[in-house]
């Protein structure tokens, strides 16, 4: 059987109506399944933990909502060797980016029925884990000011969640001032006087669909983190384009690096955000936990 978590107001009201399809196709095939509506994280984490106590042989877990919704779920789902499919509907949605999945409920179904569990890392920090990023700094206000905004809604109703970050970016620059940082990495250190951000990946893409860690996998136990220091704000609005297209790196201002483990430290107290939720401030220490969840994939990514 299979089990369906559904965040009715992910996408201002898009998990609702992605539900809707899914639920429709599951009559219609006559598939058994089971399914709650969430009010809050807090509700959808205690009820995943109690149907895996009563029922081990779950053959998927559905997820019809946004990266947020997926992040509140990851404490039971890892280790638990229940795959996780992704249905996405919300306003980034960079973890179906990261696997590949489908907008279209319909194929993105298929994959859950007749894809294959693919082995995949999280990132380990404080005790909780991440699945897609860890924004630590400018990137990190920028989705903290984008999930209280009114144009957040309004672009969702549009279909256009890219949009709000964006806007988001604009509304950041007013007010975010760079400050030196220092980021550890598997051992060695590396400072940078004047830092905007620094963002830790397993997936590719962050908010929305920016490109800031191109060569990012999610199953090679190792973070991708992407600096962004020592350059104007002008610099910096320019940067964000290339961020569609991956072509950010070859930036001087941008300092790639890769590992298992890394420590940031900033001499101005810094939010940072796992999978667009609040996790942490700095100072704060990540690192990789290689194959800890599984995820339902289209058969060319499985391994």
């Amino acid at each position: 059987m299979y089990l369906f978590i559904v965040n009715q107001n992910s996408g201002n009201g898009g998990g609702d109506r992605v539900w809707k399809k899914i639920r429709d196709i599951l009559q219609r095939r006559n598939i058994p399944y089971d399914y709650i509506y969430t009010r809050s994280a807090e509700e959808a984490h205690l009820y995943l933990k109690e149907q895996f106590a009563l029922k081990s042989d779950w053959r998927a877990v559905g997820v019809v909502g946004g990266d947020g919704t997926i992040h509140s779920l990851l404490p039971a789902m890892r280790d638990s060797g229940i795959p996780l499919a992704v249905f996405p509907a919300g306003s980034g949605n960079d973890t179906a980016r990261g696997f590949r999945i489908p907008r279209k409920t319909a194929a993105a179904l298929d994959i859950m029925l007749e894809g294959m569990p693919r082995n995949a890392d999280l990132i380990s920090i404080s005790g909780g884990s991440t699945l897609t990023a860890l924004a630590v700094g400018f990137d990190a206000e920028v989705a903290h000011n984008v999930n209280n905004s009114r144009y957040k809604k309004i672009c969702n109703a549009l279909g256009m969640g890219r949009l709000a970050y964006i806007i988001g970016v604009f509304h950041t620059l007013l007010t975010f001032r760079p400050a030196p940082l220092s980021v550890e990495c598997d051992g060695t250190e590396h400072t940078f006087p004047s830092a905007w951000l620094a963002a830790v990946n397993n997936v590719t893409t962050y908010g929305g669909g920016l490109a800031i860690c191109p060569d990012a996998k999610t199953d090679d136990g190792l973070l991708d983190i992407c600096i962004v220091h020592d350059c104007s704000r002008l610099k910096l609005m320019l940067l964000f384009p290339t961020l569609l297209f991956g072509k950010h790196t070859r930036f001087p201002f941008v300092t790639m690096l890769r590992g298992s483990n890394v420590t940031i430290h900033s001499s101005l107290p810094r939010l940072a955000l796992g999978d667009g939720e609040h996790v942490a401030s700095t100072p704060l220490t990540a690192s990789a936990d290689p194959g800890a969840l599984r995820v339902m994939c289209p058969d060319s990514l499985a391994v």
